[in-house]
């Protein structure tokens, strides 16, 4: 990207410019949050999947272990990183340390 400021050449009238940049910050600036909200979402709700639906509430399943590893290695095959089984154990953490969170996050 350039440098707003150094285009001195430009014939667009610079209060419209000075417009559109505010409004193309301000657009990119919400859409980023919303993305970290998204994620933050996604890795509580995969949190949440693993301790209710596969450990069913327990801190961990008898085969925990293998069942991260398992689901590591499925999710990194389809998404690619950001599965690992470390990142798994964090989002089951996550779900586990913040279960007030039912209240924001959509099923």
């Amino acid at each position: 990207m350039s440098n707003p400021s150094s285009n001195t050449t430009s014939t667009a009238p610079p209060e419209l410019l000075e417009a559109l940049r505010g409004l193309i910050t301000h657009t990119r600036q919400q859409l980023l949050r919303r993305v970290d909200v998204a994620q933050v979402q996604t890795y509580w709700g995969i949190g949440r999947h693993i301790v209710e639906f596969e450990q069913g509430g327990q801190n961990r399943a008898t085969y925990g272990k293998q069942l991260l590893s398992r689901l590591a290695e499925s999710l990194t095959h389809e998404f690619g990183k950001g599965f690992d089984e470390r990142n798994l154990r964090n989002m089951r953490a996550f779900f586990s340390t913040f279960q007030i969170g039912t209240q924001c996050v959509p099923n």
